[in-house]
């Protein structure tokens, strides 16, 4: 066995032992924690590190229904697929609906509590995500975490498609817990995080440990932590996601622009109050499978529907609620490292690709 150095170093030391090594992995390990924290707007003791934003969800969706059983969850259709799915394996869920810009309306959310509540099973959870992980739509979520707090409800706030491209404050949103991914904002996958609401108590979804007090077992992914942490840490620097963010909208109003440019393409969701790093379109004319082989084959990779999708044939759930051809969807979005040389790429491929696909069917 290497020594305690060597192996703090290379941060494979457990950060549950109390040895010298132990405590060095520790430190690091909450030295992220305290950098997750701030970067969220909360106390490091609120943070709960995960595998990755499914994890999260799926561990916020079990404690709140586990620690309030028997009684119905609260969610759109156009929430990801790891909240409906958790939701449904958890019990009884209640669907509201969405306009066509994939937006909840919080009137329809309260009448599902009083119609849950007149029934003598009021929810335990409402899921609110702050922004549509395909379409970038915007939520209410203020206006839902009121009407939640009106009905006694937990309010669990999907925010993997917004932390680290939109200001997202666990304390200002009001939530009771939250879920994050860290390779979403540019840190490492396989990690994620839980924030759960001072004061509040849920059991654990990963037992057979007392790591992370007791609030997720299992030894601690170092690595990822730290990596999770850095990341953070470099999103807290003054402006810097403000910065992002409009570089960001810069390049995904400039793929709206050359993509709405084709004959028969419209916008998906919210092009106004959207995250400012993803759009969608829908494209008339052909399905989406084959433009993006066409554009892969241009040097530029898209998706289709959700980013979680890849090997389901099943039409989007998110696209089907909002009632629009879910077979035509193409999501594009961009990250810290997308350059304007990127966009013009896709400026010029996309018209191209289209077309020719137009020609064949013709």
């Amino acid at each position: 066995m290497i020594g305690w150095f060597e192996s703090s170093r290379h941060g494979t030391g457990d950060p549950g032992r109390v040895h010298t090594e132990g405590r060095i992995v520790r430190a690091t390990v909450e030295t992220a924690r305290e950098q997750v924290a701030a970067l969220l707007g909360t106390r490091p003791r609120q943070v709960v590190f995960t595998s990755g934003g499914t994890e999260a969800v799926n561990a916020a969706t079990w404690g709140a229904t586990q620690a309030r059983p028997g009684r119905p969850v609260v969610l759109a259709a156009v929430e990801h697929s790891s909240v409906r799915d958790a939701s449904a394996r958890a019990g009884a869920v209640i669907h509201v609906g969405v306009d066509r810009l994939g937006r909840m309306d919080p009137a329809e959310v309260e009448s599902a509590l009083d119609k849950a509540a007149r029934r003598g099973s009021p929810a335990s959870l409402v899921h609110c995500q702050v922004a549509n992980h395909e379409v970038g739509t915007i939520q209410p979520v203020a206006e839902v975490v009121e009407v939640c707090r009106r009905h006694d409800a937990l309010v669990h706030v999907d925010a993997c498609t917004s932390a680290g491209h939109l200001e997202t404050v666990l304390d200002e949103l009001g939530a009771d817990l939250m879920s994050v991914s860290a390779h979403k904002l540019g840190g490492p996958p396989g990690t994620g995080a839980l924030l759960v609401r001072r004061g509040l108590r849920v059991p654990p979804l990963v037992v057979g440990g007392e790591q992370e007090r007791a609030r997720r077992g299992g030894f601690e992914n170092v690595a990822g932590i730290v990596g999770f942490g850095a990341v953070a840490e470099v999103l807290r620097e003054p402006g810097r996601i403000g910065r992002e963010s409009a570089d960001a909208r810069r390049r995904t109003d400039a793929i709206l622009d050359a993509a709405t440019s084709v004959e028969d393409v419209v916008v998906l969701g919210d092009p106004d109050r959207r995250a400012p790093h993803l759009v969608c379109v829908a494209v008339g004319g052909v399905e989406a499978e084959p433009v993006l082989l066409g554009l892969d084959q241009s040097g530029i990779a898209a998706h289709s529907g959700s980013s979680c999708s890849s090997e389901s044939l099943a039409p989007s759930p998110v696209l089907e609620a909002m009632g629009t051809d879910a077979e035509r969807s193409l999501r594009l979005s961009v990250g810290w490292s997308t350059t304007d040389r990127d966009v013009d790429a896709f400026a010029a491929a996309f018209p191209r690709v289209v077309s020719a696909l137009r020609a064949l069917r013709a």
